[in-house]
């Protein structure tokens, strides 16, 4: 038995191994198996995701920022992009209502074009890479599965005007937002401030963006997505972070953020996705933005992507997606939040600055300058912007508009209070 005993060990103490020595499934020895088959499942997701540096700059944040050729980035793993031409430059460019650098009346008001990202301090990228976040073994284990790493959750878009109310508020996920409809967009621009909004729970997110929609709110929904956010489970800290999402099946099996699955393409070598952003905007005091730009190439037909004044960060080739591959049906800019309801109460995640839209500048989040873009490829204030928010007691938004900013909107808020039980 002994000798049984010693070649059946030798078998990398598998489990068939504790099956066959205990004559029953242990918990102890399910549980040793489990979490060797996850060890190993992460291993080989972090190899795919981590690709080989030429470079590498530690963050004072923490992160880790490979430079990674830009032929070997995560998108070339996709099948249909084998053989794909990288496109170094658009073909078109949408021209605006808006210069980034023009001056504002608010004479209180301070702005940064660019805001530069936290491992720009200990170097930067060469031409012919693109920074990389460096995805870590704890990053991949908070998440539900290693499948789910980086994916967001179905249905978490908002549906303003949804036939089927059942779908509001579907997982928690609040929202409070601008939006237009009823026409076919081509793209769309803003520019937001940016915030470092506080989160009750690891496992509940801050985040403001524009998403660009087409299909149906079912299961076909095409989505793009840029903007900021918080989330703990997502990064490990609180820090405010630029990210991208994108997904052409209702966030079921297609898409995820930043380059954390093969599809978005970058091009820009200056710029990280889900890096730090830094600095952040201060209640009545100085005001930090950035302007985001999603657009449709007419000739090639992918969807490009610019962050601040002239960092064009990359595109999403349109083989991605069905309805997007036109044009998208529908716009939408604001905050969301996760409340996970906890002890039967509402979250005090806070959704932006964490203040009520009627304060104003300098303590409420804004977007402002909105635009979308039309089928001659220019920049043009949206018609009819409406605004739609499940429990404005807890998170609410107002629109406005006058010569400097455009048509803009102040949203957010502090989550529970009195009225938000």
């Amino acid at each position: 038995m002994a000798a049984v005993h010693f070649s059946l060990v030798k078998l990398n103490r598998s489990f068939l191994v504790c099956l066959w020595l205990l004559g029953t499934v242990s918990l102890s020895c399910a549980a040793r198996y489990g979490a060797s088959k996850q060890k190993l499942e992460v291993k080989k997701h972090l190899n795919r995701l981590n690709k080989p540096a030429v470079k590498t700059i530690q963050s004072p944040d923490g992160d880790i920022i490979d430079c990674v050729p830009i032929t070997k980035q995560p998108a070339f793993d996709h099948p249909f992009l084998k053989d794909h031409k990288i496109q170094m430059r658009p073909s078109y460019h949408p021209e605006g209502l808006f210069d980034d650098n023009k001056a504002s009346a608010k004479p209180k008001e301070k702005k940064e074009t660019h805001i530069p990202q936290l491992w720009h301090r200990y170097g930067k990228c060469s031409e012919g890479t693109i920074p990389m976040r460096r995805t870590k073994e704890d990053d991949v284990l908070r998440a539900s599965s290693v499948k789910r790493y980086g994916k967001k959750k179905h249905r978490t878009v908002p549906i303003p005007k949804s036939a089927e109310p059942d779908l509001i508020n579907q997982n928690g996920h609040q929202h409070a937002i601008a939006y237009v409809e009823g026409d076919k967009y081509y793209g769309a621009k803003a520019t937001l401030n940016v915030w470092e909004p506080k989160i009750q729970h690891a496992n509940e997110f801050s985040l403001s963006q524009m998403w660009l929609l087409g299909g149906s709110f079912g299961q076909d929904l095409n989505s793009i997505e840029a903007g900021w956010q918080v989330s703990p489970d997502l990064y490990g800290d609180n820090n405010t972070r630029l990210f991208t999402y994108w997904t052409s099946d209702a966030y079921q099996a297609t898409g995820c953020y930043n380059l954390l699955c093969s599809g978005f393409i970058q091009i820009n070598s200056d710029i990280a996705m889900g890096a730090s952003i830094s600095p952040v905007s201060g209640y009545r005091n100085s005001q930090y933005d950035i302007s985001i730009l999603i657009w449709k190439d007419p000739k090639e037909g992918h969807w490009w992507m610019q962050f601040g004044n002239g960092y064009v960060l990359g595109y999403w080739p349109s083989f991605l997606f069905s309805y997007l591959t036109e044009s998208a049906s529908m716009i939408e800019w604001g905050g969301e939040v996760v409340n996970s309801q906890s002890g039967g109460h509402h979250t005090w995640t806070q959704m932006g600055s964490g203040h009520f839209p009627e304060e104003g500048f300098s303590k409420a989040s804004y977007f402002r300058n909105i635009q979308v873009v039309d089928s001659s490829n220019n920049l043009k204030a949206p018609k009819r912007m409406g605004t739609f928010t499940e429990k404005s007691n807890c998170y609410d938004v107002q629109t406005g508009s006058n010569d400097d900013w455009g048509h803009f909107f102040y949203y957010g808020g502090p989550g529970k209070n009195k009225n938000c039980p």
